[in-house]
């Protein structure tokens, strides 16, 4: 049995979590896998804000991670071991028992991707939940029309870095987009496309923000919560849509956090607040697929990655995720021998 490190909770956190909450482990796993399984080596592991929720022991839209248990979430790497025909050794697939070196799946539980129209890891970013997370929201959610002008919060991030072109393409006449830093909010000008840039960190939220946009915004992409959502609400134009896909600023807090106590502007302007899980949007992953590959390989679908190489450091990346030191996809690298 090849022995697989793994990265268990060893804590549930109060306030942000800290080095101390996760454990590095080692378990034995099975080098012959049962009736309908496949065993599959990590190569790469997404570590992602929503991750933080699952750490306390609260009902929520996913269940919580267990105590002294591997953490879970999306990874790719090679099927080293077959007992199903439709998944055959040497595979590439997505899956979502990260946080470990092996796993052992049901063929049902994994998907095989095709490495020669993008690289592995993509398959965890723009063509993985993130980027499907920035296309249903601006499609389904919060759907952007001709003209439209679109505000997305945390834009150097995953989502946002890939939200401002999608608004693009479907027709927006100016992307805006927030991020915190002057070195990021350069990023979002010179290489995510974006018309204009707000820096959260300076101040001057709402000031920045109607200089940007000074007749409103008709679409907010949120991942951010608290104080950009009330901007945006307090900027939004009759009619507006607001997907409400997040809100990382609120993720540490102990105690609940105040909402907007400007929602009455959007019951004035008839706007729309909608929440949004990616995982209601799974069918729309082949149309996505198809559509961003292309653009991906010709290089039109501008993306960054951010890499953290060893299992050991996964819980590293993920405090940085948490605390915005990422720009693109935070990615933690398992194989050394796997490409960037």
């Amino acid at each position: 049995m090849p022995a697989s490190r793994e990265i268990r909770l060893a804590a549930r956190p109060v306030g942000a979590p800290t080095a101390a909450d996760f454990a590095l482990a080692t378990a034995e796993v099975p080098d012959r896998p049962g009736e309908g399984q496949v065993l599959v080596r990590n190569q790469w592991m997404s570590v992602d804000p929503y991750m933080r929720g699952r750490m306390d022991d609260a009902p929520s839209y996913i269940p919580p991670f267990q105590l002294d248990a591997p953490l879970e979430g999306s990874a790719v790497g090679e099927v080293v071991a077959s007992n199903a025909p439709e998944v055959p050794v040497g595979a590439t697939v997505t899956h979502f028992l990260g946080w470990r070196e092996y796993a052992v799946l049901d063929a049902a539980a994994v998907t095989v991707v095709d490495t020669s129209v993008a690289p592995a890891e993509a398959y965890l970013g723009p063509l993985g939940a993130t980027g499907l997370t920035a296309y249903a929201a601006l499609t389904r959610t919060a759907p952007v029309r001709e003209g439209d002008v679109v505000l997305v919060s945390a834009a150097a991030g995953a989502v946002g870095s890939v939200a401002g072109q999608i608004a693009r393409e479907l027709g927006a006449s100016r992307v805006i987009g927030s991020a915190g830093g002057p070195a990021k909010t350069k990023k979002l000008l010179d290489t995510f496309g974006y018309d204009a840039a707000i820096d959260h960190r300076a101040g001057g939220l709402p000031e920045q923000l109607a200089q940007a946009a000074p007749d409103g915004v008709d679409v907010y992409l949120d991942s951010v919560g608290g104080d950009h959502l009330q901007a945006a609400i307090g900027a939004i134009r009759p009619g507006g849509r607001i997907a409400l896909v997040g809100a990382i600023s609120t993720y540490n807090s102990a105690s609940p956090v105040p909402g907007p106590d400007n929602l009455f502007q959007a019951a004035k302007q008839e706007a729309t607040l909608r929440g949004m899980l990616v995982t209601s949007h799974f069918d729309l992953f082949p149309e996505w697929i198809g559509r961003a590959a292309p653009l991906l390989a010709d290089g039109t679908l501008r993306t960054e990655k951010t890499v953290v190489d060893g299992l050991d450091r996964a819980p590293e990346a993920f405090l940085g995720v948490l605390r915005g030191a990422n720009t693109g996809k935070m990615l933690v690298r398992l194989d050394a021998g796997a490409a960037s």
